[in-house]
């Protein structure tokens, strides 16, 4: 397995083929900016990406909150990458907050957000960035971007209309109001809210589920849902033929095939 990242302020665990980041500010209620968070979380998906050994992340923080987003005490302040002209603080979002949307667009694993409590502003969007999502009674989830008089800068009005579709995603971000967990759970935002005290069990359940599964055959799923919602069916089913082709040549589908013909459990190693 390849060496973990070094981290500043998460911490990462690796059990049997999943890994759970945690956010470890919570002074600052897990903010985005003004911490590494942004560094870790890029870092840790790079690492996962590369590790053909992790098949599935689980997210989530430590303290009361997932993540406050942006620290708006510094963009009170107009520090860090709220400070400078519009042209710099242009280029302080490509190079900052952006980079957990490109990667956790990218990321090849399964990603699962444990949604401990609040997620607000860039951190209501990375939990919709991510695959799954379960939250817990003390979920909050609010893109209130407009609330600041500024948008959704991470790209957020692309990923929410994507999970609730556009109508649902304008009053939201339009309104700029925080929902709870019951109201996110109709919605389609969480897969499941589960009590507080299981909420990391739940998601390890899922993770181990996911992580028990041929890991080649579960990366190139994931990898062909992202492409066919952007792909015409004739060109995705192409694709499809052709990764179809490579599965079918992998030794982990021999043994899956063997272990259900023989009501056996298959161990799989990824190739």
């Amino acid at each position: 397995m390849f060496a973990q990242p070094s981290l500043s302020d998460a911490t990462l665990s690796v059990t049997n083929r999943y890994a759970t980041l945690c956010f470890e500010r919570d002074d600052v209620r897990n903010a985005l900016t003004g911490t590494t968070l942004i560094d870790d979380l890029c870092a840790t998906i790079e690492w996962a990406n590369a590790n053909k050994e992790i098949s599935c992340l689980i997210i989530t923080g430590a303290g009361s909150a997932f993540s406050a987003g942006g620290n708006i005490k510094d963009m009170r302040d107009k520090v860090g990458m709220f400070g400078g002209s519009a042209t710099e603080i242009s280029a302080s979002y490509k190079d900052g907050i952006q980079r957990i949307s490109h990667a956790m667009h990218n990321a090849e694993i399964i990603t699962i957000a444990a949604v401990n409590g609040a997620a607000v502003g860039a951190g209501f969007d990375l939990c919709c960035m991510a695959d799954i999502r379960i939250g817990c009674e003390q979920t909050r989830f609010g893109e209130t971007f407009i609330n600041l008089g500024i948008i959704p800068g991470d790209g957020g009005a692309w990923f929410l209309q994507r999970l609730v579709g556009y109508q649902r995603a304008a009053e939201l971000t339009f309104s700029g109001r925080i929902i709870d967990s019951a109201e996110a759970l109709k919605l389609g935002l969480l897969l499941e809210c589960v009590p507080k005290e299981t909420l990391l069990t739940t998601a390890e359940r899922y993770a181990s589920e996911y992580a028990s599964k041929p890991p080649q055959a579960l990366r190139a799923t994931k990898r062909l849902m992202k492409l066919a919602q952007r792909q015409e069916l004739g060109d995705f089913l192409d694709v499809c033929a052709d990764v179809q082709g490579q599965c079918h040549h992998t030794e982990d589908h021999q043994r899956a095939l063997n272990a259900f013909l023989n009501k056996t459990t298959a161990q799989f190693e990824g190739n």
